[in-house]
């Protein structure tokens, strides 16, 4: 059997979105920093229980400057990946307070697909204890996964991360055949 997901990620500009998912398909980290331009995207394909599954990663710009046309690329999405620096800096502390601005902007156009959180940059911060009951709103949907504690340089909770999310996809999608 072969199923095909389109996993959007979603976070405010410079909190790791591609380099999450490049670490994840390609297992590289890159040190410069390059910002998205609209959107851009990652196919990566692997077996769950001996079916094929495809994967589309939307890596979509976090700027206001790309609001516009940023609800045109969450179209035909299967599950949400919204990511948040933990960097102690003022960006780190935006992105996490955007995290419900998020939310909310991809639940205007897809609702009740899976939804976890990345909390991004533990390589920068160390053990941390992450407060979260800024996400109370998102803990009441039935399809969200929780905050995943993530390094895009190390690697750290990476494929834990993602594998929870594809997982759960899949799962959902193996019930209804």
């Amino acid at each position: 059997m072969r199923f095909v997901f389109k996993i959007t990620v979603i976070g405010d500009g410079g909190v790791g979105k591609t380099s999450l998912i490049k670490k994840y398909t390609q297992g590289e980290f890159q040190e410069d920093y390059i910002s998205t331009i609209g959107a851009q995207f990652s196919i990566y394909e692997q077996k769950i229980n001996g079916d094929d599954v495809k994967l589309f990663f939307w890596d979509l710009a976090g700027q206001d400057d790309f609001q516009i046309i940023r609800s045109s690329f969450y179209e035909d999405s299967k599950a949400v990946i919204i990511v948040y620096s933990l960097e102690r800096n003022d960006k780190g502390s935006e992105s996490l307070k955007n995290v419900m601005k998020w939310y909310n902007e991809i639940n205007q156009y897809c609702k009740d697909i899976p939804i976890i959180i990345f909390a991004n940059k533990i390589d920068l911060v160390g053990n941390i204890e992450i407060d979260e009951s800024n996400f109370e709103e998102l803990s009441e949907t039935e399809n969200y996964l929780g905050v995943h504690r993530t390094s895009a340089k190390s690697g750290n909770g990476v494929d834990n991360g993602f594998k929870m999310i594809i997982e759960k996809l899949y799962t959902m999608h193996k019930e209804i055949l």
